[in-house]
């Protein structure tokens, strides 16, 4: 009986490794679809640059803009979308914060239109490694003329706002970090291993499955917020040939690099306004709350009925906070910038309604 029993398990584990080794090249490589271009799938408001980047021709980029008041001598406003999400995802807000000065959003990369770059397309530096993004976010900023700017950024797009003021922080004049994905904890593996062929298919299929669905729907704490168009511009991007090649090299790369950004969050010395939403089911409000605190010169702002994506399914309280902690910087006395010394301004939680 136990002999049948070993015999079992052993037959039991060989079939399990045979679907752990062989199971991922049944996974297609080719990519999925015979899709259109960034240009046939672009809305009217949608605009296109080419920023250099090592080892490539240039990376077409996908931005929207607002030119804000004029004769202003405002820093920029520069907003940056989170995880599977792109520069739609600020809605109307970027009519409203126009008005404060000039307005851009655009898509990082391989996220709505902007570049699809998969294996092949480069032979330099890797495009979705942490540190590209950084010098993509600085080449959009030079190719627009911008020199300095106030970043706004949810989720990932909070974190590639911290690590751009940590890299450049001469050109950031403040920073608001709406949910920042800092310490909610992710997978992370070994360079090699995320680069076994098993892992590569895997990656892929990660990719095909959030680029199909996104994180839209997890953003908002109701999700009957949606609308019908909200959910057609988040999936602009697999309207564009070669997405899903594109999200799977991301998502390979994700996987072997860690967020470590939290740890250096007391080297930030900008003003910077936090803002969660209550009902965050992606980055916990505590995690929020942790990282404004590790900030010397951090507000908190919680907003209630809210989720992830307060800009998007709150837009009016998201407003009022962003608006009036601008108004502040712009009349008060501020803090020197780029000092990491001074005083820290006190947290507050602010019920400033759901902005429906």
């Amino acid at each position: 009986m136990l002999k049948r029993l070993m015999l079992a398990l052993a037959i039991l584990f060989a079939l399990l490794l045979g679907v752990v080794l062989l199971g991922p090249f049944l996974i297609p490589t080719e990519t999925v679809q015979a899709l259109g271009s960034a240009s046939g799938a672009a809305r009217p408001e949608s605009r296109f640059l080419t920023i250099p980047f090592p080892g490539t021709s240039g990376i077409g980029i996908h931005y929207l803009e607002r030119p804000g008041p004029a004769a202003t001598a405002a820093p920029a406003i520069v907003l940056l979308h989170g995880f599977t999400l792109n520069a739609f995802t600020w809605g109307q807000v970027p009519e409203d914060l126009a008005k404060r000065g000039r307005m851009v959003a655009y898509d990082q990369i391989p996220y709505g239109l902007s570049a699809k770059l998969k294996r092949g397309d480069w032979n330099g530096p890797h495009p979705y490694a942490k540190e590209a993004a950084i010098a993509q976010l600085f080449a959009v900023l030079d190719r627009l003329g911008i020199e300095r700017a106030h970043l706004i950024g949810n989720s990932s797009g909070g974190t590639l706002a911290l690590e751009a003021a940590l890299a450049h922080p001469e050109r950031v004049e403040s920073l608001i970090l709406i949910a920042p994905w800092v310490y909610a904890q992710r997978p992370s593996f070994p360079g090699p291993v995320t680069e076994l062929p098993q892992m590569r298919r895997l990656s892929l299929l990660i990719g095909r499955f959030l680029g199909e669905h996104t994180l839209l729907g997890l953003s908002y704490h109701d999700p009957e917020r949606i609308t019908p168009q909200r959910r057609e511009l988040a999936l602009i991007h697999t309207r564009v040939a070669n997405w899903d090649l594109a999200w799977g090299e991301l998502m390979a790369r994700s996987l072997s690099t860690p967020v470590d950004v939290g740890e250096r969050l007391a080297q930030i010395g900008q003003p910077v306004l936090v803002v969660t939403g209550d009902q965050d089911r992606l980055v916990p409000v505590e995690d929020t709350r942790r990282v404004a605190a590790g900030l010397p010169n951090a507000e908190l702002v919680v907003l209630p009925g809210c989720g992830h994506a307060p800009q998007e399914e709150c837009p009016a309280a998201f407003l009022d906070a962003v608006n009036g902690w601008l108004a502040g910087l712009e009349t008060g006395p501020g803090l020197t910038r780029g000092d990491a010394s001074g005083d820290r301004a006190p947290d507050r939680d602010q019920d400033l309604g759901q902005g429906r």
